[in-house]
């Protein structure tokens, strides 16, 4: 078995520039941020950014691993300290806020549950199982919804609520509309 070289100190250093950089252009910008912008304000030239992200879905991917797995643990956090509907609702709003205030997000999402081309939502994903099927299985959500819908339908009420504006003030009351409807 081949032993995988250790990333140069020098590679690594850039690489933590680029997310950085990345991060800041996301959040200002939105996931259609200027790749070129982002090698230039990490101090880098394009080159060195594509070769640590040959895809913008993969810088995407690295810049927000962190948030993906903390919105994931929050899931297993609320599930062990709250009846299962309300866990549920609780991550649902923490979800959605996180698609308003953390742009790219949701472009990661919704390529998680459109074409399925990524993996990194795969924490979110596991999260929603888990508190999907508590919930059917107390009896409070329908026995037809799936996990796959309740992100998906997530994802919408996000875009809606930024398309209200009012910095997502709209999201507790629509994704209440969204769990009206889905309840058993």
């Amino acid at each position: 078995m081949a032993q995988v070289r250790s990333m140069r100190a020098d590679a690594r250093r850039n690489r933590e520039l680029l997310l950085e950089a990345a991060v800041e252009a996301f959040a200002a910008h939105g996931e259609g941020a200027s790749l070129d912008d982002i090698a230039k304000r990490a101090g880098v030239g394009s080159g060195t950014l594509y070769r640590h992200f040959p895809t913008r879905r993969a810088l995407l991917e690295a810049a927000y691993v962190d948030r993906i797995e903390s919105l994931a643990a929050r899931a297993v956090e609320l599930a062990e300290r709250m009846p299962p509907g309300e866990a549920l609702v609780e991550w649902l709003n923490e979800l959605g806020a996180g698609m308003l205030r953390i742009r790219g997000l949701r472009a990661l999402l919704g390529a998680a549950v459109g074409d399925g081309g990524t993996q990194c939502c795969d924490p979110l994903k596991s999260a929603v199982d888990r508190l999907v099927g508590a919930a059917r299985e107390a009896g409070v959500l329908r026995h037809d919804v799936e996990p796959v819908d309740v992100l998906r339908l997530a994802h919408g009420v996000a875009t809606a609520s930024e398309l209200a504006g009012g910095e997502g003030t709209q999201i507790r009351r629509y994704l209440g509309l969204l769990m009206e409807g889905l309840r058993a």
